[in-house]
């Protein structure tokens, strides 16, 4: 059971901005916090091929749906559990899921994702995700849910979103844009036959990385209809250890 608190660290995702303080519709953010490390540490590769972070963005006329893969990682255990953990996510890898491939349609809203305006993948073309914490979960510690510009695609609440049955809390500095942000979110982790598994499914605020194209602050009620949402819906299913062992 020890190594059920290893998989949280390779939680990320990712990828996408965090809340800022307020808005407790997203998961807690912070500045960024000293990387968890020990000697005496095991190192457990994250198959690749069986992890993936999604994600959902939204605006009042509409929204999008997609996935991001992770290039690569490791997380760090020794007898007490997690000691640390990193994985690097490969910006260039966005795909839009709601959308045919290859349309201009598609083209256009990932190039506009690539561009300066969210992810500027040409100067950012990777995310990285570094360990910081993992505790047990408690529903205490959960922000309440906050109002969103009610709209018929305004984003689920974090309650809403959250994964069923989750067992820790992670916290960990996630890195985009040349910005560094610690964030907390809670996650379900299991271990069978030396494969750990983690889920987790939470929002996060884009603005807190600089991904601010028509964001809600720039909007008055009136044009409310024309701006994004800043809250981004983030999931992640991540596998760790020795797959063939489980066969």
């Amino acid at each position: 059971m020890k190594f059920l608190k290893s998989t949280l660290a390779l939680s990320l995702l990712a990828v996408f901005a965090v809340a800022c303080g307020s808005k407790s519709n997203t998961v807690e953010t912070s500045e960024a916090k000293e990387v968890a490390s020990a000697d005496d540490a095991t190192a457990i590769t994250v198959n690749t091929q069986n992890s993936m972070v999604t994600w959902i963005g939204s605006k009042p006329t509409g929204k999008h749906n997609g996935s991001i893969s992770i290039a690569d990682g490791e997380i760090m255990v020794n007898n007490s559990g997690i000691v640390g953990g990193n994985f690097t996510i490969d910006i260039t890898s966005l795909k839009a899921l709601d959308m045919e491939e290859g349309t201009d349609g598609y083209n256009n809203l990932v190039g506009h994702l690539m561009s300066p305006d969210f992810f500027d993948a040409e100067n950012h073309p990777t995310a990285t995700f570094e360990v910081t914490e993992v505790k047990p979960f408690s529903a205490a510690n959960l922000s309440a849910d906050k109002d969103e510009y009610d709209s018929e695609n305004k984003p689920a609440a974090l309650s809403e979103v959250m994964v069923e049955n989750p067992t820790h809390f992670i916290s960990g500095n996630l890195t985009m844009r040349g910005t560094t942000k610690n964030i907390t979110f809670p996650a379900h982790v299991e271990m069978n036959n030396g494969v750990i598994k983690a889920k987790a499914n939470f929002n996060i605020d884009r603005t807190a990385w600089g991904l601010s194209y028509n964001t809600e602050a720039n909007f008055v009620d009136q044009a409310k209809d024309k701006m994004i949402y800043d809250t981004v819906n983030v999931g992640f299913e991540l596998e760790a250890g020795n797959t063939s062992a489980s066969e």
